[in-house]
């Protein structure tokens, strides 16, 4: 599988070694440590607040508050991990207000996803009660209704041991704790129309709310409602009506402005664009919206001054404040390219998460006042010399059919290193999860551990991808398993065919339904050398028929088709039935915990495989779920990937642990 190792010269300063085995200070540590990103930014009082990875902490979601003297600080020690369990990939987990000069804030933890209240400096409180049935009572996007001493909230309710015995309305739990213990004290606002809700909006008057719901088949990014409903005086929300979206109209977020006009955001016209009561408030074909995948994401926040603090962009997502009178945007200064899905506002102020090629994400704040933006949490900190960054170059490739193929590409990058004349890089094509997602351009440690050691990564925004609008996203409808298995494999072969990359030291990887990509990859083609395989979808009947959660049990019959109707085209895409068409070597890699993509999978893969003598190795990892979070297992992880790649194109590795692969 190997080749000859080259000798080393030295150039001045720089060593001449082969591509892939450059010395780099970015190891598995490093980029462990510097995995995820923080999330869901709000107030409290004047206060920012958020959460944050801590993966040298079992992985665990820390609760963070930026003091008034500017100091961060965590809220809760470990082992409390701030995380909702909602449709499996969560949503919101917290809401925080000002009463009476204290903070007063709830909370959802993850070990057993009950809502606490906790006050800075004293002990969380259980608001809510466990559930012995199934995967019990889980709650997400909370907001504080001090007024009526109640939280509102998503109450997602398991109503027996299967995955699809389901049930979510909005919810309202008393602030006082009578619910911990008593199930009967949490007050359902709405009767149960839909199977998915997001968690009613106020209007500035508080006599409407305003939400979205979804039914199966479909998935957020394909239809959603807006509903309107009325709140009573009892606090019951009534006479519910749909006022837009539909089967073929995504909705991805809904909220009010501060005159009490609903804002949405729409795909109607072919990208996610803002909308006011109907109408269309800039017209740009941009994203303003994203995939909905967990509860509470936000991609604009309307402003007490009537400006709305807005997301936009194709791919990357920029921050910028719109004004509805005249539909123009003007973006915030400085450095960041990219902002997560999660935006806050009070007053002047709007807080963001941005990044960019030469940064992790970081909370930022502008001040609409002045147009000014600084970094307030999580600040970036270089860890090493940023000459080991790689520089992204975004690209468009040319796919089957002539259609476009939109991708990343990161060349090696070493400032003490190059590789001998005419030699070419090994590259390996990253496919992301989703598969309606998108790889954000962003520094990423992980893939500077590649790049650094001299091998290239190719970022591919296959046909399904987001932040191209609909038409792009559609792609992929009763296509997966052939449209992005053919996008990237059309990047691998044009680096190669352009002389960036060596054709015959190609990798593939990805994780969930990028390693679904991945897998398919190494059946269906002979593009790759080798492959690594996360936490994948591999067989798709068994998936469809009950293997997974509910929120994304009939994700395939968009996907795929409706399996009562095409059961052999199920049969005939998955990796699982078809592992006797394996030739590459592989990695696996597997969380025991996850029941998204669940560890049978791969074991049914793994059977099949048997008497191929297939180099491979199967990694699996106890407490780890559907992506990794622990330190230590990102650490394997990584150094496994590379220990595979440095035995199929022959590189050297020294130092890293040598993965043994069994046939």
């Amino acid at each position: 599988m190997g080749r000859e190792h080259l000798g080393h010269e030295h150039l001045g300063d720089t060593q001449v070694l082969p591509y892939g085995s450059w010395p780099s200070p970015i190891d598995a540590a490093l980029a462990a440590a510097h995995d995820g990103r923080p999330e869901y930014v709000g107030f409290v009082g004047d206060e920012v607040w958020w959460t944050e990875p801590r993966p040298a902490e079992g992985g665990r979601r820390a609760l963070v508050r930026r003091t008034a003297e500017g100091t961060e600080e965590s809220v809760l020690p470990a082992p409390w991990n701030v995380r909702s369990r909602v449709i499996e990939y969560g949503g919101r987990p917290w809401a925080g207000t000002v009463q009476d000069g204290a903070a007063l804030v709830v909370f959802v933890n993850f070990a057993d996803q009950r809502l606490y209240r906790v006050e800075p400096g004293g002990e969380p409180r259980p608001l809510t009660p466990l559930s012995p049935v199934g995967g019990g009572l889980r709650w997400a996007e909370p907001q504080l209704r001090a007024d009526r001493g109640e939280v509102w909230c998503v109450l997602e309710e398991f109503t027996g041991p299967g995955p699809s015995d389901v049930r979510r309305v909005a919810a309202a739990v008393p602030l006082d704790g009578s619910a911990a213990q008593d199930r009967t004290a949490v007050r359902e606002l709405t009767a149960e129309r839909h199977r998915f809700v997001t968690g009613p909006r106020l209007s500035p008057d508080g006599r409407r709310a305003a939400w979205l719901a979804w039914d199966h088949p479909r998935m957020p990014w394909d239809g959603t409602e807006v509903v309107v409903a009325d709140v009573d005086d009892d606090g019951r929300l009534v006479a519910p009506r749909t006022v837009a979206g539909g089967p073929e109209e995504s909705v991805a977020q809904v909220d009010w402005a501060a005159d009490g006009s609903l804002l949405y955001a729409s795909d109607r016209a072919g990208w996610w664009q803002l909308y006011r009561d109907g109408e269309l408030l800039c017209r740009r074909e941009e994203e303003f919206a994203g995939p909905l995948w967990k509860l509470g994401q936000r991609w604009f926040a309307p402003l007490e001054c009537g400006l709305i603090a807005v997301l936009h962009g194709r791919g990357a997502l920029r921050l910028g404040i719109l004004d509805p009178q005249t539909g123009q945007v003007v973006d915030a200064a400085g450095p960041w390219s990219e902002f997560d899905a999660t935006l806050a506002a009070h007053g002047d102020r709007i807080v963001a998460v941005g990044a960019s090629p030469s940064s992790s994400y970081e909370v930022v704040e502008l001040d609409t006042r002045t147009g000014h933006a600084r970094v307030i949490g999580r600040a970036h900190k270089d860890p090493v010399d940023p000459a080991y960054y790689p520089e992204p170059r975004v690209r468009t490739f040319t796919g089957p059919d002539g259609r476009d193929v939109h991708a990343h590409i990161y060349p090696p990058r070493n400032p003490g290193c190059a590789a001998p004349p005419g030699e070419r890089p090994p590259y390996v094509v990253w496919a992301h999860g989703g598969p309606t997602g998108r790889s954000p351009l962003v520094l990423d440690t992980e893939i500077a551990y590649f790049t650094s050691r001299g091998i290239g990564v190719a970022e591919v925004d296959y046909g399904g991808s987001t932040g191209y609008g609909r038409a792009y996203r559609n792609r992929l409808r009763e296509q997966w398993g052939v449209v992005d298995v053919e996008d990237c494999a059309a990047v691998a072969l044009a680096l190669a065919e352009e002389g960036s990359a060596d054709r015959d030291r190609l990798a593939i990887r990805g994780g969930s339904a990028g390693g679904w990509t991945t897998a398919a990859s190494l059946t269906r083609t002979d593009v790759y050398a080798c492959g690594t395989i996360l936490y994948p979808i591999l067989d798709l009947t068994s998936w469809a028929s009950g293997e997974t959660h509910d929120f994304e049990s009939r994700y395939l019959e968009s996907l795929v088709g409706p399996l009562a109707e095409v059961p052999g085209r199920y049969a005939e895409r998955s990796p699982a039935e078809h592992a006797d068409r394996i030739t590459a070597p592989f990695l696996l890699l597997q969380g025991l915990d996850d029941v998204i993509c669940p560890p049978a999978q791969c074991e049914r893969f793994l059977r099949r495989l048997q008497g191929r003598r297939v180099p491979h190795a199967y990694l699996t990892f106890e407490g780890e779920g559907h992506g990794f979070r622990r330190a230590e297992t990102m650490v394997r992880a990584l150094e496994a990937e590379l220990s595979l790649y440095a035995q199929v194109f022959g590189l050297d590795t020294a130092g890293i642990p040598t993965l043994e692969l069994g046939t």
